[in-house]
């Protein structure tokens, strides 16, 4: 039982794979807004920054678990 439910968090194609980056990207885009709303100035721009970033790392470490044909 425990088998057939952990199936349906398996990413299993590259087009799933892009839709959880593209959840991850607008969540990371959210938190950054709120960052710029927390902490005003350049600060609060850095933090933006460095959401998408993480993000960019996760996906690409994503989309590399992925068995390229040749």
């Amino acid at each position: 039982m425990f088998y057939r439910i952990g199936r349906l968090f398996t990413i299993k194609t590259k087009f799933e794979a892009f839709l959880v980056i593209y959840g991850l990207a607008c969540g990371a885009t959210e938190r950054g807004v709120h960052y710029l709303g927390k902490f005003p100035g350049l600060g609060g721009w850095m933090l933006f920054a460095l959401c998408p970033i993480a993000v960019f790392m996760a996906g690409a470490k994503i989309l590399d678990s992925f068995d390229v044909p040749d």
